[in-house]
């Protein structure tokens, strides 16, 4: 392939997605506040006071799919708490065999670890990949859990918000959640 060819690639051609209507965004955002709030009050009530918690920073994203865009492959059960605990699973793992060295090669290594392990899997959720990169940069809290934090936060905190995926993406009668399960 010569450069044009290449550097044509680049310039897009699709169109732009079309906006959503107002009951859209209020239902995804109703979803987002109740699965994220359930989630951090049970963090700060039950969890950390045991030196646990049940709420990391990939959730955010997981948000966005499973409540803004729950047409989504990747918005599915299947992609959502597979994605998530494979990829929890990869990152101990490499933090366990690698954090010793350096932490650029360690977050590397997770993160690509955990995207070969999603796609084989068939599991991809990209915040799959943020998910490994806080196993092996979370710090010692984190590191302290070992393999329990494929189970608490990740896998428990996820199931939380799919249950509430689940209820509130199916309160309307314009929305239908899931697409399929496995």
């Amino acid at each position: 392939m010569d450069l044009s060819t290449y550097l044509s690639k680049m310039k897009g051609g699709a169109k732009s997605p079309p906006g959503v209507g107002s009951k859209e965004v209020l239902w995804s955002w109703l979803g987002a506040v109740i699965g994220i709030a359930i989630c951090g009050y049970l963090s700060s009530a039950f969890f950390e006071p045991r030196e646990l918690s049940l709420i990391i920073g990939s959730f955010g994203a997981s948000a966005v799919l499973i409540y803004g865009a729950i047409k989504s492959p990747l918005a599915q059960p299947r992609n959502v708490l597979g994605g998530h605990m494979v990829s929890a699973l990869v990152g101990v793992t490499c933090y366990k065999l690698f954090g010793g060295g350096t932490l650029w090669v360690t977050s590397a290594l997770g993160v690509s670890l955990a995207v070969a392990a999603m796609l084989v899997t068939k599991t991809v959720h990209p915040p799959g990949g943020a998910t490994a990169l806080i196993a092996v940069t979370g710090g010692p809290k984190v590191y302290a859990l070992g393999f329990l934090y494929v189970f608490i936060p990740v896998g428990l905190g996820i199931l939380i918000m799919l249950l509430v995926a689940v209820v509130v993406n199916n309160l309307s009668s314009d929305r239908k959640y899931p697409e399929y399960w496995l």
